[in-house]
């Protein structure tokens, strides 16, 4: 009929305007306890190269200390010894905690909800590289704070990442209704011989 436009086209010919893509559904419990992938990356080369410097130059130093002992310019080279031994102190103690954090912090992030997905597009690197620019922000370094928020929007480390990547964490209900049914039908501890039972209502009347 004249005016009534074209024909509805067949169900499985329509496409929806408002069609959106599925989420995909990440185990709240994770991986499942297992361990963490092996640590990827190198040790830091630019925190090691600063402490190789500071360490020759303190040797230098000392050098030239000893040549110079008795003289009038030993004050000033034992000052820039000592500050340059503090520094080197200073970078020592940083790589530690480097280390350390860098260990805990990857640790950690494996056991997330996020990490089976990491897992499934070997994001390996990636989650290490934020936790390498995550450590370094955490011990003071700005432009690493910068990189950390980047790669933690790009990992999914917040809601609103995770709803961009169209993640969302799940609960295994058959496994949480075991596990409350294993509680509920838990024993009650036995009350030892002689000991009276606890009087529920002994906390009111001490009121």
């Amino acid at each position: 009929m004249a005016g009534m436009g074209p024909p509805p086209k067949p169900a499985g010919q329509r496409r929806r305007r408002n069609a959106t893509v599925a989420m995909t559904r990440l185990p709240a419990e994770g991986r499942g306890g297992r361990r963490a992938p092996n640590w990827p990356l190198v040790p830091d080369v630019v925190m090691a190269a600063r402490r190789d410097l500071l360490a020759a130059a303190v040797a230098d130093l000392e050098e030239d200390l000893a040549e110079l002992e008795g003289t009038r310019k030993e004050a000033s080279v034992r000052r820039r010894l000592e500050s340059t031994k503090e520094k080197l102190a200073i970078i020592k103690a940083q790589m530690r905690a480097q280390r350390a954090l860098e260990a805990d912090l990857w640790r950690d992030l494996w056991r997330l909800p996020q990490a089976v997905a990491w897992e499934r597009m070997r994001w390996t690197r990636d989650v290490a590289q934020y936790v390498r620019h995550k450590v370094l922000a955490e011990l003071g370094d700005l432009a690493a704070a910068k990189e950390a928020r980047q790669w933690s929007d790009r990992l999914g480390l917040s809601p609103m990442a995770m709803l961009r990547l169209r993640w969302e964490v799940v609960v295994d209900e058959t496994a949480a209704k075991r596990a409350e049914r294993a509680d509920r039908d838990q024993p009650a501890a036995p009350v030892a011989p002689g000991q009276p039972a606890a009087d529920p209502l002994a906390a009111l009347r001490a009121v």
